[in-house]
This record gives C-alpha cells, sequence and structure tokens, in this order.
C-alpha cells in the first residue's frame, strides 16, 4: 500500500494558490502513484468507509464521474447533491449547512457559482472542502492540468505554457498553478477577456520566486511561438448563454487550429478541459490530432482528485 503523508490532513483545496509549491507537489506524484497502482489492478483503499458529499449547483460530466469513482476506488461513498436536494436552494445559510454536514461526512466538495459560497463553506465546516468549481477558480481542473502537463514533457519548470481565449475560472488556476512550479506562461486574449488582475498578480508574485513568468498579450501567434503546451477553454462557460454571439465575435481570433499549432514547438501538445465546441476554440482535428492529450488530460482528473482526498481527508 502506498504510504500518504500526514500533514496535510484536513486541508481545504479551495484555491490552487492556497497550496504552496511542495505540496501540489506532493499531490502530484501521489497521482502519480496511484495512477500506476490502477493500471496494474491494485487496491489502494486508503479512505475505508469515508464518505465525501458532492454538491452540485453547475452540472458536470468530468467532475462527478471523476470524484465518484475516486472516492469508491479510495475505499469510500460518495453522495451527490443536487441543489434541489439541499435547503441551500430554499434559503439555508451557508454556514448552517456547513455545521449539518461536518456531523454527516468527512468531506465536501461543491461545485457552484459563486466563489465566495466556497470560501465561507470553508471557513464553517471542520471538514475539508474541496472547490469542484466556482466562476472564478477551477483548482481541481489545474491539479489534473499540471499533471498532464510533467506525464508528457517530464518537466513542469521552464516549459512555456500559452493559454489562448477567455481568461476565466480555467486561466486563473492554471496561471498561478503555472506559476507555483516554475512555468513561463501566457495568456492571448482579446480585450475585456484577460484574467482577475489580482490573480495576474499573484502568479506574478510566485513566478518571480519559482524562476517563472506570466505574460498577457492579445496576440495569439505570438503566444503560441515555441509553446510547449497550448491549452484552450469554451468561450461561453454557463450561465453565459446570453452572452454566447458576442463571445463568438470578441474571441475569433483566439482559436487552435492547425495554423495556430505550426507557431508552436514541434513536439507541443495540446490540452482543453472539455466540453469542446468545434470550430470556435478548436477543431476537431487538433482535438483528436497526434498532438493532443485531451483524454490522457481528462482522466488525469481522476488520478489527482484522488491523490487530494487522500492526503486531505483524515
Amino acid at each position: 500500500m502506498v504510504e500518504v503523508a500526514q500533514h496535510l490532513k484536513g486541508r481545504d483545496f479551495v484555491r490552487i494558490g492556497t497550496w504552496n509549491s511542495e505540496e501540489l507537489k506532493a499531490a502530484l506524484d501521489l497521482a502519480d502513484e496511484l495512477k500506476e497502482l490502477r493500471k496494474r489492478r491494485e487496491p489502494h483503499e486508503l479512505l475505508p468507509g469515508r464518505t465525501l458529499g458532492m454538491i452540485f449547483q453547475k452540472p458536470s460530466t468530468r467532475t462527478r464521474v471523476s470524484f465518484e469513482v475516486g472516492i469508491l476506488e479510495l475505499g469510500g461513498y460518495g453522495l451527490y447533491l443536487s441543489a434541489g436536494d439541499l435547503q441551500l436552494g430554499r434559503g439555508e445559510t451557508i454556514k448552517d449547512t456547513a455545521h449539518v454536514l461536518e456531523r454527516y461526512l468527512d468531506a465536501v466538495m461543491i461545485r457552484t457559482f459563486a466563489q465566495d459560497d466556497v470560501e465561507q463553506l470553508a471557513e464553517h465546516a471542520e471538514i475539508p472542502v474541496i472547490n469542484g468549481l466556482t466562476d472564478y477558480a477551477h483548482p481541481c481542473q489545474a491539479l489534473g492540468d499540471l499533471m498532464t502537463i510533467r506525464e508528457r514533457l517530464g518537466r513542469l519548470s521552464g516549459a512555456r505554457l500559452a493559454y489562448l481565449g477567455d481568461g476565466n475560472n480555467v486561466c486563473v488556476s492554471l496561471m498561478v498553478g503555472a506559476a507555483r512550479f516554475g512555468m513561463r506562461f501566457v495568456a492571448a486574449t482579446p480585450e475585456g477577456y484577460e484574467p482577475d488582475a489580482n490573480a495576474v498578480m499573484a502568479a506574478r508574485r510566485a513566478a518571480v520566486q519559482m524562476g517563472g513568468t506570466v505574460e498577457l498579450t492579445r496576440d495569439a501567434g505570438e503566444a503560441a511561438r515555441e509553446a510547449d503546451v497550448l491549452y484552450t477553454d469554451v468561450w461561453t462557460s454557463m450561465g453565459q448563454e446570453e452572452e454566447s454571439e458576442q463571445r463568438r465575435k470578441d474571441l475569433a481570433g483566439f482559436h487552435i487550429d492547425d495554423e495556430l499549432l505550426s507557431h508552436a514547438s514541434p513536439d507541443a501538445i495540446v490540452l482543453h478541459c472539455l466540453p469542446a465546441h468545434y470550430g470556435e476554440e478548436i477543431t476537431e482535428e487538433v482535438l483528436y490530432g497526434p498532438q493532443s492529450a485531451v483524454w490522457d488530460q481528462a482522466e488525469n482528473r481522476l488520478h489527482a482528485q484522488k491523490a487530494l482526498l487522500a492526503l486531505i481527508v483524515s
């Protein structure tokens, strides 16, 4: 059975920036071990009998399946809780909900709209709280992304990562995570779609400490030049459907196709956190092409989140 360090027990994972480089590395290293054990069909029930509550106020494919399968493979049980299942949807406060759930569960994952809701839940609950996605951040996705990049490139430090499109929650968490490992991160976005300014400042501070860089540009071709990783996400996220037509116009020059890929390093990989909208942020040919690591990336959400659970759940 794999050995799990005890010093992270009880920790929350609400933003990737709240964990330092060594703590994130511990999660990535354990994720690699758990992936290998699963490949060999070796049991690794590190959390026997533990229960994970999974609150979903936004629908999901990858988040729900990966967490539910993950806690099961660790020997525990996942309890799906939709917004309609909880009194949260009928006016019960987050504080009261936290105090109730901590009496029933060993950890909570929440996928919701407001980052402040996750922060409040973590503040009041005595059990670990994991951010499964908010409009501001997507730290679990970033953890899986970093695992995939390291797996494919053999390194994180010094690698050039170009993100193209909307500087959204995925971009924010990826940027901060990349900075924590000394990567050379560049986000190419149109005016008005830049990542959160406070997150940019925090990422730049972390990058300086780790020998990396964080850049912003409006030139997709320049961002892609000699990149080791090209990354994109949907242009219209959940809750932005009324803006979809305007977003398509604004983001039209920030997509990954064969022409843009030709600017990157010959061995560059392409990432997309899915779901993909072909003809918008990426072409189907690139997503299914030889440089795509998207399906490994989707799989690695499972391993990264299992590692996270194993590290923080008592």
